[in-house]
Protein backbone atom coordinates (compact mmCIF):
# COMPACT_ATOMS: atom_id res chain seq x y z
CA UNK A 1 0.00 0.00 0.00
CA UNK A 2 0.96 3.70 -0.79
CA UNK A 3 -1.68 5.87 0.17
CA UNK A 4 0.21 9.46 1.01
CA UNK A 5 -1.70 12.46 2.62
CA UNK A 6 -0.19 15.65 3.72
CA UNK A 7 -1.92 17.90 6.24
CA UNK A 8 -0.67 21.71 5.90
CA UNK A 9 2.49 20.76 5.26
CA UNK A 10 4.97 23.88 5.79
CA UNK A 11 8.77 24.18 5.44
CA UNK A 12 10.78 26.94 6.54
CA UNK A 13 14.15 27.93 5.94
CA UNK A 14 14.94 30.38 8.79
CA UNK A 15 12.79 33.52 7.80
CA UNK A 16 11.62 32.11 4.29
CA UNK A 17 8.72 30.35 4.14
CA UNK A 18 8.99 27.80 0.76
CA UNK A 19 6.36 25.49 1.34
CA UNK A 20 3.14 27.28 2.52
CA UNK A 21 0.45 24.98 4.05
CA UNK A 22 0.11 22.48 1.19
CA UNK A 23 -3.07 19.92 1.56
CA UNK A 24 -2.67 16.91 -0.67
CA UNK A 25 -3.81 13.33 -1.39
CA UNK A 26 -2.02 10.69 -3.66
CA UNK A 27 -4.12 7.27 -3.74
CA UNK A 28 -2.58 4.16 -3.62
CA UNK A 29 -1.02 3.34 -7.19
CA UNK A 30 -1.73 6.90 -8.29
CA UNK A 31 0.91 8.71 -10.07
CA UNK A 32 1.27 11.94 -9.51
CA UNK A 33 3.68 14.80 -10.94
CA UNK A 34 5.02 17.81 -9.40
CA UNK A 35 5.40 20.94 -11.78
CA UNK A 36 6.16 24.50 -11.32
CA UNK A 37 8.62 26.96 -12.88
CA UNK A 38 11.95 26.91 -11.04
CA UNK A 39 12.05 28.04 -7.02
CA UNK A 40 8.31 26.31 -6.93
CA UNK A 41 8.61 24.57 -3.84
CA UNK A 42 8.09 20.64 -5.76
CA UNK A 43 11.56 18.93 -5.46
CA UNK A 44 11.55 20.46 -1.38
CA UNK A 45 7.60 18.82 -1.23
CA UNK A 46 9.35 15.78 -2.55
CA UNK A 47 12.58 15.68 0.18
CA UNK A 48 9.41 16.66 2.65
CA UNK A 49 7.61 13.35 1.49
CA UNK A 50 10.64 11.24 1.72
CA UNK A 51 12.24 12.75 4.95
CA UNK A 52 15.57 13.88 3.53
CA UNK A 53 14.18 17.43 4.34
CA UNK A 54 12.37 18.16 7.98
CA UNK A 55 8.43 19.24 8.45
CA UNK A 56 8.23 22.90 9.69
CA UNK A 57 4.66 22.17 10.39
CA UNK A 58 1.43 19.89 9.61
CA UNK A 59 1.26 16.54 8.95
CA UNK A 60 2.68 13.89 6.43
CA UNK A 61 1.01 10.34 6.77
CA UNK A 62 1.77 6.88 4.71
CA UNK A 63 -0.91 4.37 4.53
CA UNK A 64 -2.90 6.92 7.72
CA UNK A 65 0.47 6.35 9.50
CA UNK A 66 1.87 9.69 10.87
CA UNK A 67 5.43 9.90 9.89
CA UNK A 68 6.45 13.26 10.36
CA UNK A 69 9.18 12.33 12.42
CA UNK A 70 10.59 9.09 10.69
CA UNK A 71 13.59 9.57 9.52
CA UNK A 72 13.61 8.15 5.61
CA UNK A 73 14.45 4.74 6.54
CA UNK A 74 11.41 4.47 8.52
CA UNK A 75 9.00 5.71 5.83
CA UNK A 76 8.95 2.52 3.09
CA UNK A 77 10.36 4.68 0.41
CA UNK A 78 12.36 4.73 -2.37
CA UNK A 79 14.33 7.94 -3.90
CA UNK A 80 15.11 7.98 -7.42
CA UNK A 81 17.92 10.78 -8.24
CA UNK A 82 18.60 12.63 -11.26
CA UNK A 83 22.45 12.13 -10.75
CA UNK A 84 21.76 8.28 -10.55
CA UNK A 85 23.86 8.33 -8.00
CA UNK A 86 25.65 4.82 -8.34
CA UNK A 87 28.85 3.31 -7.08
CA UNK A 88 31.26 3.00 -10.36
CA UNK A 89 33.60 0.78 -8.80
CA UNK A 90 30.41 -1.81 -8.52
CA UNK A 91 28.38 -4.18 -10.81
CA UNK A 92 24.87 -3.16 -11.78
CA UNK A 93 23.74 -6.30 -10.11
CA UNK A 94 25.93 -4.95 -7.10
CA UNK A 95 24.30 -1.41 -6.97
CA UNK A 96 21.05 -2.64 -7.36
CA UNK A 97 21.71 -5.09 -4.39
CA UNK A 98 23.46 -2.82 -2.15
CA UNK A 99 20.47 -1.65 0.11
CA UNK A 100 19.48 -5.02 0.14
CA UNK A 101 22.85 -6.27 1.53
CA UNK A 102 23.55 -3.31 3.65
CA UNK A 103 19.78 -4.35 5.99
CA UNK A 104 21.09 -8.00 6.14
CA UNK A 105 19.25 -9.62 3.41
CA UNK A 106 20.01 -13.39 2.60
CA UNK A 107 22.16 -13.48 -0.52
CA UNK A 108 19.84 -15.59 -2.25
CA UNK A 109 16.90 -13.10 -1.35
CA UNK A 110 19.23 -10.39 -2.68
CA UNK A 111 19.94 -12.69 -5.94
CA UNK A 112 15.82 -13.48 -6.39
CA UNK A 113 14.90 -9.49 -6.32
CA UNK A 114 17.60 -8.49 -8.60
CA UNK A 115 17.11 -10.77 -10.94
CA UNK A 116 13.24 -9.79 -11.19
CA UNK A 117 13.69 -6.23 -11.54
CA UNK A 118 16.36 -6.99 -14.29
CA UNK A 119 13.86 -8.37 -16.11
CA UNK A 120 11.60 -5.75 -15.53
CA UNK A 121 13.71 -3.04 -16.85
CA UNK A 122 15.38 -5.33 -19.41
CA UNK A 123 18.69 -4.91 -17.71
CA UNK A 124 19.76 -8.93 -17.83
CA UNK A 125 22.55 -8.62 -20.02
CA UNK A 126 24.09 -5.54 -18.26
CA UNK A 127 23.88 -7.09 -14.53
CA UNK A 128 28.01 -7.91 -14.80
CA UNK A 129 29.46 -4.27 -15.89
CA UNK A 130 29.96 -1.17 -14.61
CA UNK A 131 28.94 2.01 -14.41
CA UNK A 132 31.27 3.59 -17.24
CA UNK A 133 29.98 0.95 -19.22
CA UNK A 134 26.76 2.10 -19.47
CA UNK A 135 24.34 4.71 -21.05
CA UNK A 136 23.00 7.80 -19.37
CA UNK A 137 19.19 5.57 -20.12
CA UNK A 138 21.12 2.80 -18.82
CA UNK A 139 22.06 4.20 -15.45
CA UNK A 140 18.88 5.90 -14.95
CA UNK A 141 17.24 2.16 -15.11
CA UNK A 142 19.88 0.49 -12.68
CA UNK A 143 18.87 3.36 -10.39
CA UNK A 144 15.15 2.58 -10.55
CA UNK A 145 15.76 -1.28 -10.35
CA UNK A 146 17.99 -0.65 -7.22
CA UNK A 147 14.80 1.53 -5.74
CA UNK A 148 12.42 -1.88 -7.05
CA UNK A 149 14.22 -4.40 -4.99
CA UNK A 150 13.37 -2.45 -2.45
CA UNK A 151 9.54 -3.33 -2.79
CA UNK A 152 8.93 0.42 -1.46
CA UNK A 153 5.31 1.75 -0.68
CA UNK A 154 5.94 4.26 -3.15
CA UNK A 155 8.98 5.02 -5.28
CA UNK A 156 9.72 9.15 -5.36
CA UNK A 157 11.76 10.62 -8.68
CA UNK A 158 13.46 14.03 -8.73
CA UNK A 159 13.58 15.32 -12.27
CA UNK A 160 15.09 11.48 -13.20
CA UNK A 161 15.44 12.16 -16.89
CA UNK A 162 16.93 15.89 -16.74
CA UNK A 163 20.28 14.36 -17.65
CA UNK A 164 19.12 12.59 -20.89
CA UNK A 165 19.14 14.09 -24.58
CA UNK A 166 15.75 14.62 -26.35
CA UNK A 167 15.62 10.92 -27.40
CA UNK A 168 16.36 8.89 -24.34
CA UNK A 169 13.86 10.80 -21.99
CA UNK A 170 11.32 9.61 -25.08
CA UNK A 171 12.53 6.42 -24.49
CA UNK A 172 12.84 6.57 -20.40
CA UNK A 173 9.09 7.99 -20.50
CA UNK A 174 7.95 4.61 -22.34
CA UNK A 175 9.76 2.86 -19.61
CA UNK A 176 8.62 4.73 -16.84
CA UNK A 177 5.29 4.90 -17.76
CA UNK A 178 5.42 0.77 -18.80
CA UNK A 179 7.34 -0.15 -15.08
CA UNK A 180 3.74 1.75 -13.59
CA UNK A 181 1.75 -0.37 -15.49
CA UNK A 182 3.47 -3.08 -14.68
CA UNK A 183 3.89 -2.41 -10.85
CA UNK A 184 1.01 -0.67 -9.57
CA UNK A 185 3.13 1.14 -7.45
CA UNK A 186 2.43 4.80 -6.40
CA UNK A 187 4.70 7.11 -8.10
CA UNK A 188 5.62 11.10 -6.93
CA UNK A 189 7.27 12.45 -9.89
CA UNK A 190 8.89 15.62 -9.76
CA UNK A 191 9.71 17.53 -12.91
CA UNK A 192 10.16 21.22 -14.89
CA UNK A 193 9.09 19.25 -18.05
CA UNK A 194 5.25 19.21 -18.63
CA UNK A 195 5.56 17.22 -21.97
CA UNK A 196 6.61 14.58 -19.00
CA UNK A 197 3.60 15.60 -16.76
CA UNK A 198 1.36 15.11 -19.23
CA UNK A 199 2.12 12.08 -20.94
CA UNK A 200 2.89 10.18 -17.50
CA UNK A 201 0.57 10.92 -14.99
CA UNK A 202 -3.37 9.98 -13.46
CA UNK A 203 -2.98 13.50 -11.53
CA UNK A 204 -0.83 16.77 -11.78
CA UNK A 205 0.00 18.97 -9.16
CA UNK A 206 0.65 22.69 -10.32
CA UNK A 207 2.87 24.75 -8.01
CA UNK A 208 3.36 28.34 -7.51
CA UNK A 209 5.58 29.71 -4.59
CA UNK A 210 5.38 27.07 -2.42
CA UNK A 211 1.61 26.68 -2.99
CA UNK A 212 -1.07 24.35 -4.91
CA UNK A 213 -2.23 26.69 -7.58
CA UNK A 214 -4.65 23.46 -9.14
CA UNK A 215 -4.56 19.56 -9.17
CA UNK A 216 -6.44 17.59 -11.83
CA UNK A 217 -5.55 14.80 -14.34
CA UNK A 218 -3.84 16.13 -17.60
CA UNK A 219 -7.27 16.90 -19.83
CA UNK A 220 -8.66 18.71 -16.87
CA UNK A 221 -5.56 20.89 -16.22
CA UNK A 222 -5.84 21.57 -20.21
CA UNK A 223 -9.55 22.11 -20.92
CA UNK A 224 -10.66 23.91 -17.65
CA UNK A 225 -7.70 25.61 -15.54
CA UNK A 226 -8.51 27.82 -12.39
CA UNK A 227 -6.72 30.60 -13.46
CA UNK A 228 -4.65 32.16 -15.81
CA UNK A 229 -1.24 30.90 -14.43
CA UNK A 230 -2.32 27.29 -14.79
CA UNK A 231 -3.63 27.82 -17.85
CA UNK A 232 -0.30 29.14 -19.64
CA UNK A 233 2.02 27.23 -17.87
CA UNK A 234 -0.03 23.72 -18.60
CA UNK A 235 0.31 23.51 -22.67
CA UNK A 236 2.91 23.91 -25.30
CA UNK A 237 3.49 26.34 -27.13
CA UNK A 238 1.86 28.16 -23.88
CA UNK A 239 -1.85 29.80 -24.49
CA UNK A 240 -2.14 33.29 -26.06
CA UNK A 241 -3.26 36.03 -23.57
CA UNK A 242 -4.80 39.27 -24.76
CA UNK A 243 -6.99 42.40 -23.09
CA UNK A 244 -10.58 42.12 -24.18
CA UNK A 245 -13.53 44.23 -23.08
CA UNK A 246 -16.75 42.62 -22.87
CA UNK A 247 -20.27 44.84 -23.28
CA UNK A 248 -23.41 42.61 -23.02
CA UNK A 249 -22.96 39.58 -25.27
CA UNK A 250 -19.43 41.03 -27.11
CA UNK A 251 -16.31 41.15 -26.38
CA UNK A 252 -14.01 43.55 -28.48
CA UNK A 253 -10.06 43.40 -28.62
CA UNK A 254 -7.94 46.46 -28.67
CA UNK A 255 -7.18 47.61 -32.03
CA UNK A 256 -9.28 44.68 -33.47
CA UNK A 257 -12.69 43.03 -33.55
CA UNK A 258 -14.63 40.78 -31.97
CA UNK A 259 -17.12 38.36 -31.27
CA UNK A 260 -20.30 37.01 -29.17
CA UNK A 261 -19.24 36.61 -25.72
CA UNK A 262 -20.64 33.86 -23.77
CA UNK A 263 -22.95 34.84 -20.26
CA UNK A 264 -20.31 33.66 -18.09
CA UNK A 265 -17.46 35.94 -19.97
CA UNK A 266 -19.29 39.08 -18.12
CA UNK A 267 -16.50 40.02 -15.81
CA UNK A 268 -13.57 39.27 -18.19
CA UNK A 269 -10.87 41.44 -18.86
CA UNK A 270 -8.60 38.99 -20.72
CA UNK A 271 -9.32 36.22 -23.29
CA UNK A 272 -6.88 33.42 -23.32
CA UNK A 273 -6.99 30.75 -26.70
CA UNK A 274 -4.17 28.20 -27.42
CA UNK A 275 -2.19 28.10 -30.71
CA UNK A 276 -4.04 25.21 -32.24
CA UNK A 277 -7.42 27.03 -31.53
CA UNK A 278 -6.88 29.80 -33.80
CA UNK A 279 -7.65 29.44 -37.79
CA UNK A 280 -5.96 31.11 -40.19
CA UNK A 281 -9.08 33.35 -42.24
CA UNK A 282 -8.62 36.36 -44.71
CA UNK A 283 -7.39 39.61 -43.36
CA UNK A 284 -9.97 41.52 -41.92
CA UNK A 285 -12.25 38.84 -41.46
CA UNK A 286 -12.15 36.52 -37.52
CA UNK A 287 -11.21 38.46 -34.20
CA UNK A 288 -8.11 39.93 -35.56
CA UNK A 289 -5.30 40.41 -38.31
CA UNK A 290 -1.68 40.17 -38.43
CA UNK A 291 1.47 40.58 -39.80
CA UNK A 292 3.32 37.09 -39.97
CA UNK A 293 6.69 37.40 -38.21
CA UNK A 294 8.60 34.18 -37.91
CA UNK A 295 6.99 31.16 -39.84
CA UNK A 296 8.89 27.43 -38.18
CA UNK A 297 7.95 24.62 -40.32
CA UNK A 298 8.64 21.72 -38.02
CA UNK A 299 7.29 18.66 -40.48
CA UNK A 300 4.05 17.87 -39.59
CA UNK A 301 2.75 21.57 -38.77
CA UNK A 302 3.90 25.31 -38.89
CA UNK A 303 4.50 28.02 -36.09
CA UNK A 304 3.21 31.52 -37.29
CA UNK A 305 3.91 34.55 -34.61
CA UNK A 306 1.94 36.96 -35.75
CA UNK A 307 2.54 40.49 -34.88
CA UNK A 308 -1.42 41.72 -34.41
CA UNK A 309 -0.26 45.29 -33.16
CA UNK A 310 -1.84 46.56 -29.80
CA UNK A 311 -2.03 43.07 -29.11
CA UNK A 312 1.48 41.79 -29.15
CA UNK A 313 2.66 38.93 -31.04
CA UNK A 314 0.05 36.07 -31.45
CA UNK A 315 1.21 32.24 -31.99
CA UNK A 316 -0.31 30.01 -34.06
CA UNK A 317 0.04 26.36 -34.90
CA UNK A 318 -1.15 25.44 -38.22
CA UNK A 319 -1.04 21.61 -39.65
CA UNK A 320 0.43 21.17 -42.76
CA UNK A 321 2.33 23.09 -44.91
CA UNK A 322 1.49 26.87 -45.53
CA UNK A 323 2.39 29.68 -48.22
CA UNK A 324 2.77 32.15 -45.82
CA UNK A 325 6.25 34.14 -45.43
CA UNK A 326 7.10 36.79 -43.48
CA UNK A 327 5.40 40.17 -44.28
CA UNK A 328 1.98 38.61 -45.40
CA UNK A 329 -0.78 39.76 -43.78
CA UNK A 330 -3.37 36.93 -41.95
CA UNK A 331 -6.58 37.06 -40.10
CA UNK A 332 -7.12 35.00 -37.29
CA UNK A 333 -10.67 33.22 -36.53
CA UNK A 334 -10.82 32.11 -32.48
CA UNK A 335 -12.63 28.91 -32.02
CA UNK A 336 -15.52 29.86 -29.55
CA UNK A 337 -15.70 26.96 -27.89
CA UNK A 338 -12.25 26.53 -26.97
CA UNK A 339 -12.05 30.65 -26.22
CA UNK A 340 -11.51 31.21 -21.99
CA UNK A 341 -12.21 34.15 -20.42
CA UNK A 342 -10.13 35.08 -16.53
CA UNK A 343 -11.50 38.39 -15.08
CA UNK A 344 -9.11 40.77 -13.31
CA UNK A 345 -8.08 38.49 -10.42
CA UNK A 346 -6.50 36.27 -13.20
CA UNK A 347 -9.82 34.13 -12.34
CA UNK A 348 -11.14 31.30 -15.34
CA UNK A 349 -14.69 31.99 -15.46
CA UNK A 350 -16.70 29.06 -16.46
CA UNK A 351 -20.42 28.57 -17.28
CA UNK A 352 -20.61 26.22 -14.13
Amino acid sequence: MGAIRLEAVEKWFGAAQVIKGVDLEVADGEFVIFVGPSGCGKSTLLRLISGLEEVSRGHIRIDGRDVTAEPPSGRGLAMVFQSYALYPHMTVRENMGFGLKTAGAPKAEIAAKVDAAAQVLKLEPMLDRRPKDLSGGQRQRVAIGRSIVREPSAFLFDEPLSNLDASLRVEMRFEIAKLHRDLAATMIYVTHDQVEAMTLADKIVVLSAGQIEQVGSPRTLYERPDNLFVAQFIGSPKMNVMPCAVSGAAYALEGHGGAAAPAHAARATQLGIRPEHISLVEPGQGQCSGTVEVAEYLGADVMLFIDCGPLGVVNVRHVGDTSLRPGDRIGLAFDPERTMYFDAQDKALWAD
